[in-house]
């Protein structure tokens, strides 16, 4: 029997409660030699936007073929589609409502599914409020044990997938427009504007009224200084040296972050 492919976990459930190690559990019934990887289960409860984001660049740090097991599902039970991707570098299950959108942007779709047949689920009668241990726990394990996406449901269009409304960044004269996309726990603000269009330019970021110069690192600034940068998954980042640049610049999700370039 072929070795399983890795199997990571993405969750809003906290490590309070027994929800995480409940889906183990279901992921083990079905093949006890999976390897499970959690990302995080830390996603602000029901935020699907940061779910996003952390799903969108963990995926490229993982081998080819790895499964993705995500749920931050805040329409669990109602009439949301439950999903699974297959793309170049490896597979996602989730619920469709744009969790998966970032990866979707950024990588080769090969093919989706609706998970409509329910011989793969743990239970021909799933709980309406616990989809995560009852469908996509048991079905990313049958992917992993080499399940094809085929046998999981009915192919659907990539385009039919729900995307969330996040504007794309624009180019001005003298540099480019985009918005906070994520607020770390550090309270660094990272936008949704990519390295390349800033690369070994001079260029400082002006937003909500304030204009932050640009540094390599959050040590090019006095401690207590706000500073822009590049953070480590490529994007152009606002952050307070030994401080919190969310609460001390009134920094929010959404915001516009405007680039300038000289």
């Amino acid at each position: 029997m072929p070795e399983p492919r890795l199997l990571t976990l993405l969750t809003d459930f906290g490590d309070r409660d027994i929800y995480v190690g409940v889906m183990k559990g279901a992921i083990a019934q079905v093949n006890s030699a999976i390897r499970v990887v959690d990302l995080t289960h830390q996603v602000p409860p029901q935020d699907i936007m940061a779910g996003r984001f952390g799903l969108m660049n963990a995926f490229p740090y993982f081998p080819q073929g790895t499964v993705h097991l995500v749920v931050v599902d805040p329409g669990v039970g109602s009439q949301r589609r439950a999903i699974a991707l297959e793309l170049e570098q490896g597979f996602l299950v989730a619920p469709d409502n744009g969790i998966v959108s970032g990866v979707v942007e950024r990588n080769q779709v090969l093919r989706v599914v609706e998970l409509t047949n329910r011989r793969y689920w743990r239970t021909e009668i799933p709980s309406r409020t616990f989809h995560g241990r009852d469908i996509f726990a048991t079905v990313a394990a049958h992917i992993a044990s080499g399940v094809s996406l085929l046998d999981l449901g009915n192919e659907i269009d990539v385009n039919s997938l729900v995307s969330l409304d996040i504007s794309l960044p624009r180019l001005t004269t003298d540099g480019v427009i985009g918005c906070i996309q994520y607020i770390d726990r550090f309270g660094n603000c990272i936008s949704n504007i990519p390295d390349d269009i800033v690369n070994l330019e001079t260029w400082s970021v002006r937003i909500n009224g304030k204009v932050i110069p640009s540094g390599k690192t959050y040590s090019d600034v006095a401690a207590g200084n706000a500073i822009a940068l590049i953070g480590s998954d490529g994007w152009v980042e606002i952050a307070v040296n030994g401080g919190n640049a969310h609460q001390l610049l009134g920094l929010n999700f959404a915001d516009t972050v405007e680039v300038k370039i000289y």
